[in-house]
């Protein structure tokens, strides 16, 4: 209790009992006060000079002011806190340190200073220099005048479906301080021609240009860090004056140079990540879609302790604020060249990506123009091929058209199965089906039956199923099956012969011919 202060109404109760005359004994019994605490207010008081009347007479604020100043001036003396004090910025420095704890600084103080305080009292001590140094300073915001971007530090993911890979997906936050409306975006990667295209987007979901925009400085931003004058990226001072919007950075390693977008970081964490943890996506765009259904469900909700909600106070007090859209937005677009290689595509480098053209362009130089979005190639002046622009690095992207005739066809067979080998055989005949089956089932891998089952789909063609059906007929009588098997039978017309046998063969009807009434013996 030596530490703590009392509050007014107990110190005027153990003034009145002060001033008729109660022991401390007493008047510990009365107010539950521990006695000591008595004998320590009793001290300050007779430091006044004052009566226990004329302390009575004092105002709350007049009497805290004697008690309070009486304990700073005690402390003040106290050599143990004078020789604390002076040691302050050493410990903040070496608590920065890794590994070092308060423990350890304790006992090095204690080491050095004997007298000192004991490990509990010289927490809190830190704690309460630690709790000066943190303090933070409230901005009024202005509506329309900042946009706040950043990144958050977790990943989203989707699953691609052609090979069964998790793609982590950067996500970019930005939001206007005033009304707290903002903007999230999952991205293929978090290169500057990404970061532009988002801000483009986010542009479009506010509906206007802020006067400005402050970011960090993540190497897509600043392209030289200083305090004081920071140099950005050449695209992005494009993008900015495009949009007449002004360029700002936060300082190296301060966060709090843009609280408004770290906390969306946060809610952001709370209000779209969990709640999607435990969903499946299989494109950026479907999870794109998932994030902003979330994200306006958050517009929607009440401010705690409020009656209105972001979407509310942006679009009653800050929208009309905001500067018009440009009548184009910025468009960044790359031109290159390059040679058509064997495989009838050609490579962008920048993403290590190939992307496939006409195979009669073969060797030919074309052009390349690529977007965020789109790559053309064109060829003397004519566009030969569009695609949709892919970022993973060492693929391909291929229409099927650009393909010869005979790659398409042995790209068709790669897709089937044995379910479409059975189906065919069974739109001849059973026995074809019976035969198919056979040939699946004497392979040890299914997958080895599928060209013999194309080749004879092609003896179908080749035969009719007519013909197809008898041979796999006499086929099933043997042992052996395989394409080999049935493709002799059909070319020795062996099949004819099987069809030859099973006729019923009559003498024909005439009138030279007895039948067996002319042996009658009648």
């Amino acid at each position: 209790m030596a530490n703590k202060l009392l509050n007014m109404n107990k110190v005027r109760q153990i003034l009145l009992f002060l001033e008729r005359g109660a022991s401390q004994r007493s008047i510990a019994r009365e107010t539950g006060t521990n006695r000591k605490t008595i004998a320590t207010y009793l001290g300050k008081f007779g430091q006044t000079g004052l009566g226990f009347s004329e302390l009575l007479a004092l105002d709350d604020r007049k009497l805290d002011e004697i008690v309070g100043l009486a304990k700073a001036q005690a402390e003040e003396t106290d050599p143990r806190k004078l020789h604390f004090n002076s040691l302050i910025e050493l410990h903040r420095h070496e608590l920065a340190k890794e590994g070092v704890t308060r423990l350890l600084l304790w006992e090095e103080y204690i080491q050095d200073f004997p007298e000192g305080f004991q490990y509990s009292r010289f927490c809190e001590l830190l704690q309460e220099q630690q709790k000066l140094n943190s303090a933070v300073m409230h901005f009024e915001h202005q509506p329309g005048k900042l946009l706040q971007v950043d990144f958050a530090g977790t990943p989203l993911h989707y699953v691609d479906l052609s090979t069964g890979e998790l793609i982590a997906c950067p996500v970019f936050i930005a939001v206007l301080p005033f009304s707290g409306y903002g903007y999230v975006e999952a991205l293929p990667n978090a290169k500057l021609p990404q970061v532009v295209k988002a801000l483009n987007n986010t542009l479009d979901y506010l509906g206007g240009v802020p006067l400005g925009v402050k970011s960090d400085n993540m190497r897509q931003w600043v392209s030289k860090t200083c305090r004081y004058e920071p140099q950005f990226t050449e695209m992005l001072q494009q993008w900015s004056n495009h949009n007449h919007i002004a360029l700002f950075a936060a300082r190296a390693y301060k966060p709090k140079d843009k609280p408004a977008v770290e906390g969306l970081v946060k809610i952001t964490y709370m209000r779209i990540y969990a709640k999607l943890r435990n969903e499946t996506f299989h494109s950026l765009a479907e999870l794109n879609r998932a994030i902003w259904a979330k994200l306006d469900q958050h517009h929607q909700i009440n401010f705690q302790k409020k009656t209105f909600s972001r979407q509310e106070l942006f679009t009653g007090q800050e929208k009309a604020l905001l500067q018009p859209m440009p009548e184009t937005a910025y468009y960044i677009r790359h031109y290159t060249k390059a040679k058509v290689q064997k495989s009838y595509h050609v490579l962008i480098g920048e993403d290590w990506h190939y992307y496939s053209v006409p195979f009669r362009f073969i060797g030919k130089e074309v052009r390349l123009i690529y977007c965020l979005d789109t790559v053309e190639i064109y060829y003397n002046n004519q566009r030969i091929a569009l695609h949709k622009r892919d970022y993973r690095n060492h693929k391909y992207t291929t229409i099927l058209e650009h393909m010869p005739a005979s790659h398409q066809a042995h790209l068709a067979t790669r897709g089937f199965s044995s379910a479409y080998y059975l189906q065919k055989a069974t739109e001849v005949g059973p026995c074809t089906h019976a035969f198919f089956q056979k040939l699946m089932e004497s392979k040890k891998v299914i997958e080895q039956s599928y060209t013999s089952c194309l080749g004879l789909l092609r003896l179908i063609s080749a035969y009719g199923p007519v013909r197809m059906e008898a041979a796999c007929t006499r086929g099933l009588s043997g042992s052996k099956f395989s394409y080999t098997a049935i493709k002799n039978i059909l070319a020795n017309n062996m099949d004819l012969m099987e069809q030859e046998a099973t006729k019923e063969y009559r003498i024909p009807i005439h009138v030279n011919l007895r039948g067996p009434e002319a042996y009658n013996e009648n």
